[in-house]
């Protein structure tokens, strides 16, 4: 089975090693400069970097859908740049997922494959999908939605150790971010992190950081560049949350359920 994924950052790459591990092979698209900042658990760095590894699992860089599906079926998740979903006609997926995680539908349709899974806001069962996954943080985090949708985005981040927003950085101004630390880093709260046009994005909270945005990509002020974790374990920072992987469950059991002979 060929999954095409729209979106590469950590939570879809969560779903993308869901999928791969029961023998699914998976294509990533993303943007040309992503803006993901859990980039150590990120197949989206293999747009930056040409590959990109997570947990047991390598993604490479493709340069169109015949080399993406070489990558593939040669057991590595291929990741393209095709923010439009252009490459879905002659990639031919049996499934497509969107997980951009826009909050709302950005151009998915039920006609793309054969099963089309929404992830999050913005998606209605039935009606631009066959089916949806809940990413709320709490009790129906990462359930399949065959009839409605997804809790709205309510723009609050999910508490973490008792931490919500404070757990959150945002840009302090427009331009290219530049990093001061780096992702792994235990940082305690006042310390530069990183700048923007000269201006520090300063740590709200001690903990460890857990998500910074990559230097030189720009951001415009108060969007979210970086994620410190309350909880101080460095091992965090290297394998998906449990956010991503009750999500992926979520699109693997979507998936299966209008797939599977059994």
């Amino acid at each position: 089975m060929l999954v095409y994924v729209r979106g590469a950052g950590d939570i879809a790459t969560g779903i993308a090693l869901r999928l791969h591990r029961v023998g699914c092979q998976v294509v990533m698209a993303d943007i040309a400069e992503p803006t993901c900042i859990r980039r150590t658990v990120a197949f989206s760095e293999a747009i930056r970097l040409g590959e990109a590894r997570v947990e047991d699992v390598t993604a490479r860089l493709a340069a169109d859908a015949r080399v993406a599906r070489a990558i593939a079926a040669a057991g590595d998740v291929a990741v393209v740049v095709d923010p439009d979903a252009r490459m879905i006609g002659a990639l031919a997926p049996d499934a497509v997922v969107d997980a951009i995680l826009a909050k709302r539908n950005l151009g998915t349709s039920m006609d793309m494959a054969p099963v089309v899974v929404g992830v999050g806001p913005g998606f209605t069962a039935g009606i631009d999908c066959h089916a949806a996954v809940e990413t709320k943080r709490g009790h129906y985090l990462g359930r399949a939605i065959y009839q409605g949708s997804p809790i709205a985005n309510t723009g609050v981040p999910g508490v973490i150790a008792g931490v919500g927003a404070d757990r959150v950085l945002r840009a302090p101004a427009d331009g290219p971010f530049e990093c001061v630390r780096t992702i792994g880093d235990a940082v305690s709260a006042g310390e530069v992190v990183g700048r923007v046009a000269g201006e520090p994005m300063v740590a709200t909270i001690d903990g460890v950081l857990r998500g910074l945005i990559a230097s030189g990509v720009r951001v415009v002020r108060g969007m979210k560049s970086g994620d410190i974790d309350p909880r101080g374990e460095r091992a965090f920072c290297d394998t998906v949350s449990d956010k991503a992987s009750a999500v992926g469950g979520g699109v693997l059991e979507a998936i299966m359920h209008f797939s599977s002979p059994f």
